[in-house]
């Protein structure tokens, strides 16, 4: 008996075949970015170093980044709760085409203690503001308005 209602069930557990018709659909308008858009995590303090210095092209464990000229670094820990709100809002910032000469990286501090002991990482987060490969800024605590005054601060000099 089972071995019939096995069979007359078999049908209904295949896999239904939908044939769809073909749809015309309009092209899409797309924005394309550079590899260096985008935030990248830093995971060592020699990746600090070399993003900072400016190298001529910099291999990081993500990927390669060319030289730029400001370097903004968002120094954050994965337990804080302003870190967690603001990130969308520095990747956001990071993608927009009036900062693409800006190099947006960041560090968790639990990661790499050493680095936020000399940088002076007190509270989180703190975002850094590199030019030329020294520090020029400092904006402690998720301040949006701030953080964009001096991002566009900075993207008027390049």
């Amino acid at each position: 008996m089972s071995a019939t209602i096995s069979r007359s069930i078999r049908p209904l557990l295949r896999p239904a075949v939908r044939i769809t018709p073909p749809t015309t659909t309009p092209s899409r308008f797309f924005r394309s970015t550079s590899v260096t858009m985008g935030v990248h995590n830093l995971k060592t303090k020699q990746d600090f170093y070399k993003v900072i210095a400016g190298e001529e092209q910099v291999q990081l464990s993500e990927n390669t980044l060319s030289p730029k000229k400001v370097v903004v670094l968002d120094c954050f820990a994965t337990w804080c709760g302003p870190c967690k709100a603001i990130a969308p809002q520095f990747v956001k910032w990071s993608d927009e085409e009036a900062y693409k000469d800006i190099h947006f990286v960041k560090i968790d501090v639990d990661e790499v203690p050493d680095l936020s002991q000399e940088l002076g990482i007190r509270a989180m987060p703190t975002f850094m503001i590199f030019h030329n490969g020294d520090k020029a800024e400092e904006i402690v605590g998720a301040n949006p308005p701030a953080i964009k005054k001096a991002l566009d601060k900075y993207a008027a000099l390049l």
